[in-house]
């Protein structure tokens, strides 16, 4: 048993052993498909946060022959799968975390000769009848062992972009392509690898790794595939984690679900990890990461992105092209690829039907709120903001006057001249004006209500204050407030508010196209 070479199970056995583990182990059944086929060569990509590194560590201790790991997926789903034995613990792997070795390199120059040397140290060690030298190049040692045993190798490289990220020396980063064609493209190499599996956060990047690895199929958090389910938790494994801790799904959903892929929510892990072991919802993602990847491209100010940036504060998701997006640092060229690299790193979500991407979730959305703060193009949008939050104190003391003023503001920093009296315009008008309220509420947009629709509605979130009220939200235009109040009554739309009980207020929207102002009226009912 080695490090790199035929490593043990212990980092996944720390896993299992952890308070809370979701089982997901049944990807190795999905990756047995694809051992010694055409498709043996994946590349993994998701945000950080999202598994990778227990994922990696999972495959290895399923498929190296350096442990015997049978006892320890005995209790898992895989072990009721008819293909487990027939795998298990049978390959030579080779498994490397390239941002750790990167990190932990003195001078960056000597990394792959640092990989090198050390795989060939474990190498003799493991097989002391092989022939290998000082010279021999990762593939060579690959092909020897081989040679020796006639036994196929799983190769396994978590966080293989760091290079791409760290945005290192072209020296080093040659030396990397050769690394990889070595490994992955010469014919001679091919045939001892069983299966090839790389994961990190950018999908393969197309002006130089792509000519390396034009073998390998992407499975992507734009296009997860048949491995979507495998990508974060979903929908029913945190419901079951919700009853076990006493949490309120609802709730944990708005704060970490949004990831739709291939049919299924998917929720950020580690945040839900975090929420069950911590009991409250709470934005975790900037204790492992920074909104500056936010702020940082969002400043490059493409046309359209700021614009587009607020409608999806205010809730609305917007057109992308994910097609031309190069999957690099540095280069981008439009909005689009900007907002295709903020999906990739989880800060957007998309939609692959529609075509577009949105703010997935309120945790996310809190990062957002910090990237905007000091942005001078922003600030404006920061600052309806901030006021959000007096206008909902507003808004439950019927301060009308106050309502139609924030709306008025609001309206300008989500629409442009051409959309203004468009009625998306005005609800996105009234979501971010409403912005703070995603603290204390859910809120559902164009909701299915006793006779008809209601434009938008605000429902406690459970836990919260106990004098907070229900918002049942409606738009006119170029009417009375008085007939819409009269609206909301017919049309019942507190039958959408089955269950809850306490102060409803209906609150009524109207809208001046002539002269581009708005007006409110504000009831107050018991449910």
């Amino acid at each position: 048993m080695g490090f790199y070479l035929n490593p043990g199970y212990e980092n996944f056995k720390e896993t299992l052993a952890s308070p809370i583990y979701v089982d997901k182990t049944m990807m190795l059944h999905e990756l047995n498909q694809f051992m010694n086929t055409s498709k043996k060569f994946l590349c993994i990509s998701r945000p950080r946060r999202f598994g990778k590194t227990i994922a990696s560590e999972m495959i290895s201790a399923y498929y190296s022959r350096g442990c015997d790991a049978g006892e320890l997926f005995a209790g898992l789903k895989i072990a009721g799968a008819e293909d487990f034995k027939k795998n298990l613990n049978r390959f030579n792997v080779i498994k490397i975390d390239l941002n750790s070795e990167y990190q932990n390199v003195e001078n960056k120059n000597d990394l792959f000769k640092r990989i090198r040397t050390k795989l060939r140290r474990e190498a003799k060690k493991q097989y002391p009848d092989l022939e290998i030298y000082e010279g021999d190049t990762l593939a060579d040692i690959i092909l020897a062992i081989y040679e020796l045993t006639g036994e196929p190798f799983v190769f396994i490289m978590d966080e293989y972009d760091v290079l791409v990220r760290e945005e290192v020396p072209e020296s080093l980063f040659e030396e990397y392509l050769s690394f990889l064609n070595g490994l992955f493209k010469s014919a001679t190499v091919r045939p001892a690898v069983a299966l090839a599996y790389l994961t990190g956060i950018l999908p393969i990047v197309r002006d130089k790794i792509q000519s390396k690895l034009n073998n390998f199929h992407e499975y992507t958090i734009l296009n997860a595939g048949n491995l979507a389910e495998y990508i974060g938790f979903t929908a029913e494994e945190v419901m079951e984690l919700c009853k076990k801790y006493g949490m309120d799904y609802e709730e944990c959903k708005s704060w970490y679900d949004g990831y739709v892929q291939n049919g299924y929510e998917l929720y950020n892990p580690e945040s839900v990890v975090m929420c069950m072991e911590n009991g409250q919802y709470d934005g975790f993602w900037s204790r492992t990461s920074t909104y500056l990847a936010i702020s940082d491209r969002i400043q490059e100010n493409f046309e359209g992105t700021r614009e587009d940036v607020v409608r999806m504060l205010a809730g609305e998701s917007v057109a992308v092209n994910v097609t031309r997006y190069t999957n690099t640092m540095t280069g981008f060229k439009n909005r689009s690829d900007v907002f295709t690299y903020l999906c990739h790193i989880g800060y957007l979500a998309y939609d692959r039907e529609e075509k577009t991407c949105r703010i997935p979730n309120k945790e996310v959305k809190l990062e957002w709120f910090n990237a905007i703060e000091d942005d001078e193009e922003y600030r404006q949008t920061d600052k309806i903001i901030k006021a959000s939050k007096e206008l909902l104190k507003e808004t439950i003391r019927g301060n009308e006057e106050a309502v139609a003023k924030a709306l008025d503001e609001s309206h300008i920093h989500v629409t442009s001249n051409r959309s203004y009296n468009n009625e998306d315009a005005l609800q996105s008008a009234i979501y971010l004006a409403y912005i703070y309220a995603i603290n204390q509420y859910f809120v559902f947009r164009e909701v299915t209500a006793g006779k008809g629709f209601a434009d938008v509605i605000f429902v406690p979130i459970k836990g919260g204050a106990a004098d907070t009220p229900a918002m049942v939200i409606e738009l006119k235009r170029n009417d009375c407030t008085e007939s819409a109040i009269g609206q909301i009554k017919k049309k019942e739309y507190f039958k959408a508010l089955d269950g809850y009980e306490g102060k409803l207020l209906f609150v009524e929207i109207n809208y001046d196209e002539k002269e581009k102002t708005h007006s409110a009226k504000i009831e107050t009912f018991e449910c």
